[in-house]
């Protein structure tokens, strides 16, 4: 009985496509353009869960299985040669908005859902994508690698004059409205007659961000001053 169990989960599991031969049938086709398709857009749906993205990476990511399995269907299933045809696109040059970290493993994972669905393994491609996405929806759901109490950590800002001694100016400030408060970058504006200096800070209370920019505007001279959550992807200060 157990001999009979695994007889059918290797024959389930197996390619459909003949070991003796490459050739591509109509039927083996439309099979793995259908599977890739479909796993493309729930890898798609659970990626995007939760995680504002734009719609040309939604796009992207939903499309790139189906076309990288066409491309291993259309070297006759040699991986090998699929990957070195795939390789040929990163020639092409172009410019795009930088992808975090999550997105870049979304399109790997993408790409190995399109390999599997060329190779004909399209039981291994709906069990990876399985895995996979409930492994992305658990971590989700938990907050993996989330900061707690996000809203209290900010990005200030603040645009001083040229003459202005910034270093502990608004130490005094701080100390009364934040935990903590680091100056990561300083750059200058205007011909250089200010300066734009960046502070990551951790508020001690939500409700007391205005009175912190109302009593810097008093210290800065009323001059411009911006406040944003801060983020882990985020590279530019």
């Amino acid at each position: 009985m157990k001999r009979e169990v695994f007889t059918v989960l290797d024959t389930l599991f197996s390619s459909i496509y003949s070991t003796t031969t490459s050739s591509i049938t109509l039927t083996g086709f439309l099979a793995s353009m259908a599977a890739a398709l479909v796993l493309g857009a729930v890898l798609t749906l659970v990626f995007t869960y939760k995680n504002p993205t734009s719609k040309s990476f939604t796009l992207t990511l939903a499309m790139l299985p189906p076309v990288v399995a066409v491309i291993i269907m259309m070297v006759s299933g040699s991986l090998g040669a699929g990957v070195a045809v795939a390789g040929t696109f990163s020639l092409v040059r172009f410019r795009s908005q930088p992808g975090t970290a999550k997105e870049i493993c979304a399109i790997f994972l993408a790409m190995a859902i399109g390999l599997a669905c060329g190779m004909g393994y399209l039981s291994f491609a709906a069990l990876f994508t399985v895995i996979m996405c409930a492994v992305s929806t658990l971590y989700t759901a938990i907050g993996l690698g989330e900061r707690r109490n996000a809203e209290l950590y900010r990005r200030l800002k603040i645009t001083v004059p040229e003459d202005l001694e910034y270093a502990g100016a608004f130490d005094d400030i701080f100390a009364e409205y934040t935990h903590q408060a680091r100056l990561v970058a300083v750059k200058t504006t205007n011909l250089g007659s200010l300066n734009k200096l960046t502070y990551e800070i951790e508020l001690k209370k939500p409700d007391t961000e205005k009175q912190l920019i109302d009593q810097l505007r008093c210290r800065n001279g009323n001059l411009e001053i911006s406040s944003a959550v801060q983020t882990t992807d985020a590279k530019e200060l």
